[in-house]
C-alpha cells in the first residue's frame, strides 16, 4: 500500500510539472501574439464564452486583434482562435492530420459514439474507415434516397393538416425546432438503417429525447465546469450526471444498431440502397480486415448523431430566416412551385435562390461554431499576413496548443463578403462569378471535411420545398443564438431550444 501511495503521488507531481512545463513553454513561444488579458485567474475566457452570445467574443476578438488571437483557457493553458486564410488551408488541407482533434474532444466522440470516423485520427487509420463510410454518403446515394426525403416530409405535411384542423384554425402556431428534429431523425433512420423510428406521429420519442437531454439545455454550472476542464481533463466526461446521460445515450444508440445490423445481416438484400447496406458492402469489397459488429455500431451511431442535430438546427435556422423576410419566403414559394418533386440534381441546379437562400444560413446559421484541432507536434504553419508586431509570414505553434477556427467569424469576414457581411442576404449568391471563391467551412473542407454534406443539403432542400407549398410563415418573437451542441434558435430568454412559428394554410 505504502508502495501504492508513493507511485500515486511520483506521478501526480510528474503530471503537474508537465503541465508547468508546457505552460511556459506555451507562453514564451506565443508571447507576441496578441489578444484579450484573462478575466479569470482560475478560468480564463472560458466562463465568459460560455455565457455569452455564441460566438460574440470571437467576432470582437478578432476584429480587434487579427487574424491570429490567443486567449486563455482554464488553469491558464494557452488557446489560439485563427481565422487567416492560409494557415486554415494548411490546418484543413495539407496539415490536416498533423492537427487532430484534442484529446478531450475526441474523448467526447469515443465514449458516445464509439471509435467511428469523428474519432479516428492518423491518415491511414481515416482514410480505411473513409474508404468503409464513403459511398455510403455518396452524391449517387444521396441521389438515390431524395426520394425518402419527400416521403418523410409529406409526412410531416400531413401531421401538420391534423394540427390546423383540430384546432379548426387556418393559422395555428407551431414549434419548430421540435419538428426539425422528428424530421431529421427518421429520414437519417429511415435514409441510414431502413428504420422508421415514427417520430413524426407527434408522439414523444424516447430516443429523440435521450438526444436532446444530453445537449439540448439551460447553461448551468455542471456544464460549463465539464466544458471548461474537458480540454486538460477528458476524463472529467464519465463523472456525475452527465456522464450518465453519455453513456445512456451510447447505450440507446449502440442496441438499437446491434439490433438493426442483425436484421439487415439476416435479410442481405444486395439491392439495398440505405447508407448501413453501401457501407457493409463498401468495407467488404475494400478492407483487407473487416469491421467487428462495434466499428459497424460506432459508423452508425456517428451517422444518427451527425445526421441528427447539425440538420435539425439548419432546419430550424432556415425557417425562422424564412418568416423573417416575407419577400425572400414568396420568391421561393413561387420558384419551387413546379409539378412534381424535384430530382436530386434539380434541387442543386434548378432553384437559385432556394440555393441561395440555403447557403446565406449556412453561412450566418453554421451549426458548430468553432472546429477545434490540437498541434500533434511543434509546427509552423502559413499566414496571409504577419501577427501584430511581427514581419514573419508564419507562426510556430508548440506541441499540444489547442486551436480554435471560428467558423462565425470566418464567414462574416467583410474582407471576403463585404461591408454587408454580419447581414443576411441570400442575393450575395446569386453572382456565380464570385461564389467559387467564397468557401463555407459550415462543413468544413478538406481529407476532414464532412462526408454527409450533400445527404444532409438535399434533405434540407426537400423539405423546404415541400413545406413551402402548403404553408406560409411569419415569427411573432425576438429569437437568439443558443449554444447546446449545436447553434440552435430559441425565443429569447428562454431555457431550451424554442422556435414557436406562426404558420397558416396556403393549400
Amino acid at each position: 500500500m505504502l508502495y501504492i501511495y508513493h507511485f500515486s503521488i511520483a506521478f501526480a507531481f510528474v503530471y503537474i510539472l508537465r503541465f508547468f512545463q508546457q505552460r511556459f513553454s506555451s507562453l514564451f513561444a506565443l508571447r507576441h501574439v496578441p489578444g484579450p488579458k484573462s478575466s479569470s485567474w482560475v478560468w480564463g475566457e472560458e466562463k465568459v464564452l460560455y455565457y455569452n452570445t455564441p460566438g460574440a467574443l470571437y467576432l470582437d476578438w478578432h476584429r480587434t486583434y487579427g487574424n491570429v488571437v490567443k486567449f486563455t483557457g482554464a488553469f491558464g493553458h494557452q488557446l489560439l482562435s485563427v481565422t487567416d486564410p492560409y494557415a486554415i488551408s494548411f490546418i484543413l488541407g495539407e496539415g490536416a492530420y498533423q492537427f487532430p482533434k484534442p484529446k478531450g474532444v475526441r474523448a467526447w466522440f469515443r465514449m458516445l459514439l464509439g471509435e467511428g470516423i469523428l474519432w479516428v485520427e492518423g491518415k491511414e487509420a481515416h482514410e480505411k474507415q473513409r474508404r468503409s463510410v464513403g459511398p455510403a454518403l455518396s452524391v449517387q446515394s444521396a441521389r438515390n434516397l431524395t426520394p425518402v426525403f419527400y416521403e418523410n416530409a409529406a409526412k410531416m405535411v400531413s401531421q401538420w393538416h391534423k394540427l390546423f384542423d383540430a384546432q379548426h384554425s387556418d393559422e395555428i402556431v407551431i414549434e419548430i425546432t421540435n419538428w426539425a428534429g422528428r424530421f431529421a431523425l427518421d429520414t437519417v433512420g429511415r435514409a441510414t438503417l431502413s428504420y422508421d423510428f415514427d417520430c413524426l406521429r407527434g408522439q414523444p420519442h424516447a430516443l429523440a429525447e435521450t438526444l436532446d437531454g444530453l445537449t439540448n439545455h439551460e447553461k448551468s454550472l455542471t456544464s460549463f465546469y465539464m466544458k471548461a476542464l474537458f480540454w486538460l481533463l477528458p476524463s472529467i466526461l464519465h463523472l456525475g450526471k452527465k456522464g450518465q446521460m453519455i453513456r445512456k445515450t451510447r447505450k440507446e444508440l449502440g442496441d438499437l444498431a446491434t439490433d438493426i445490423l442483425k436484421d439487415a445481416e439476416a435479410v442481405s438484400d444486395p439491392n439495398s440502397k440505405t447508407l448501413m447496406s453501401l457501407m457493409l458492402r463498401a468495407d467488404k469489397a475494400t478492407a483487407a480486415v473487416r469491421m467487428d459488429e462495434e466499428q459497424v455500431a460506432a459508423q452508425m451511431r456517428t451517422i444518427i448523431s451527425a445526421g441528427y442535430e447539425p440538420v435539425s438546427a439548419t432546419i430550424a435556422w432556415l425557417f425562422f430566416e424564412l418568416s423573417m423576410s416575407q419577400e425572400w419566403q414568396q420568391a421561393i414559394r413561387e420558384e419551387v412551385s413546379t409539378a412534381g418533386d424535384p430530382t436530386f440534381d434539380e434541387l442543386n441546379n434548378a432553384y437559385p435562390l432556394l440555393d441561395a437562400f440555403f447557403l446565406e444560413t449556412l453561412r450566418l446559421h453554421p451549426p458548430v461554431l468553432e472546429n477545434h484541432h490540437e498541434a500533434a507536434e511543434t509546427i509552423s504553419i502559413p499566414l496571409s499576413e504577419p501577427v501584430a508586431g511581427s514581419g514573419d509570414l508564419h507562426l510556430v505553434i508548440p506541441k499540444g496548443t489547442i486551436i480554435s477556427l471560428p467558423v462565425n467569424v470566418i464567414q462574416k469576414d467583410k474582407s471576403t463578403w463585404g461591408f454587408d457581411a454580419d447581414d443576411f442576404r441570400p442575393e450575395r449568391w446569386l453572382h456565380r462569378g464570385t461564389r467559387t471563391s467564397r468557401e463555407l467551412l459550415a462543413f468544413s473542407v478538406g481529407p476532414r471535411g464532412c462526408l454527409g454534406r450533400n445527404f444532409a443539403a438535399a434533405e434540407i432542400k426537400a423539405l423546404t420545398v415541400t413545406l413551402l407549398r402548403h404553408f406560409a410563415f411569419s415569427c411573432p418573437h425576438e429569437i437568439e443564438a443558443f449554444q447546446s451542441f449545436v447553434i440552435r434558435p430559441r425565443v429569447k430568454g428562454e431555457g431550451s431550444s424554442s422556435l414557436p412559428l406562426t404558420v397558416r394554410r396556403t393549400l
